[in-house]
């Protein structure tokens, strides 16, 4: 394996022991040792022809992997997969076996970039959405942007509890109980959503049983409770569906801010995707919201609310919001990438 893809198959290892997957990390590791020219997969991933850290080079390949475990496809390579359990060696051996076994299956794999939807992602946005309310004091219309199949969308149907705090239908399937850092975030005020609909280059389509598939193969091997919130938030989709176009992310912020109506609050958010995006799509996105920002009035406001890192190589992300008339930026939160802890740095409730 040459220089650069061993080095970033690294590089995601490392990232995967840092984010509660040792597993993913191992199948990293051991994959830039049995990787090699012999078999199609290993062609196309060593020559590799984009930057394969933009590219999620590594992720497109764990998630074909993983993929043919959860569909019952290779039953040899869930042997050596969570919750059972294999050293070094035997994971090495079982998984060049697969690789040559599966190439078709890995080489379609590796020509989709990987697409995820982190529901615990939710439980950072949610302060950051009662935030909103509070200040507005009015129903709130939200548009997401990088959605994959829509199911953070549904946020307000899940069940909260931020240490002895809960909020939300305690009945829900989907059940988020970050770590707390500090004070929790206050949980005051009354939410209420008038309309919801979000975009993506490629919407997931829940109705389609290989793209849920696609979907479940990207939460990494062993994290059985973020594959099981994931399961539960389809359940709910399921039960109440949102509208998620295909559409380019500045042409989709463009025609919602054309469709803003008095007396509901404009609101765009995101989270863990803004890093993806062409730099003239993140300009076109920043200079339609600062226009509509300098025509928002109090009885039609716009608000931004984004779980995005600060940098490049952030340790954690930050939940901030730009909110108009005004357009102060608010530092709200500070978040794990995957929704497991949250510090609220904002304050307590504003009256």
């Amino acid at each position: 394996m040459n220089d650069q893809i061993a080095a970033h198959f690294e590089a995601q290892a490392k990232a995967c022991d840092a984010l509660g997957s040792p597993f993913t990390a191992r199948i990293c590791r051991a994959a830039i040792s049995v990787l090699d020219a012999g078999t199609e997969t290993g062609r196309r991933v060593l020559g590799w022809p984009g930057d394969p850290g933009a590219d999620a080079l590594s992720l497109r390949l764990v998630g074909g992997l993983h993929a043919l475990v959860l569909s019952g496809t290779d039953e040899e390579l869930a042997t050596v997969y969570p919750p059972n359990e294999a050293d070094d060696a035997k994971l090495r051996d079982t998984l060049a076996d697969a690789i040559r076994r599966r190439d078709a299956n890995l080489v379609r794999s590796l020509a989709s970039p990987p697409q995820t939807n982190e529901i615990a992602r939710s439980g950072m946005l949610l302060p950051g959405f009662l935030f909103i309310a509070r200040k507005y004091r009015m129903p709130l219309a939200i548009h997401e942007i990088g959605s994959s199949a829509g199911l953070n969308l549904n946020f307000d149907r899940f069940h909260y509890r931020y240490g002895s705090l809960e909020w939300g239908d305690a009945g829900s399937p989907v059940q988020l109980a970050p770590e707390v850092r500090g004070n929790p975030p206050p949980l005051e005020g009354r939410l209420s959503i008038v309309s919801r609909e979000g975009c993506d280059i490629a919407p997931v389509d829940l109705a389609d049983p290989v793209k849920r598939l696609g979907l479940r193969s990207y939460i990494w091997a062993g994290q059985t409770g973020r594959l099981e919130r994931l399961d539960a938030a389809i359940r709910v989709a399921m039960q109440f569906p949102v509208h998620v176009v295909a559409a380019d992310a500045a042409m989709f912020v463009n025609k919602s801010l054309a469709g803003r109506v008095s007396d509901q609050a404009f609101v765009l958010f995101h989270s863990i995707m803004w890093q993806y995006m062409p730099g003239a799509t993140k300009s076109a996105i920043e200079k339609s919201m600062s226009e509509a920002g300098a025509e928002a009035t109090e009885s039609s406001p716009a608000a931004w609310l984004r779980m995005e890192p600060l940098a490049p190589k952030a340790r954690h992300a930050t939940l901030s919001l730009t909110s108009w008339p005004g357009g102060e930026t608010r530092h709200l939160a500070d978040c794990d990438y995957h929704g497991r802890w949250i510090e609220w740095v904002a304050g307590p409730a504003q009256p």
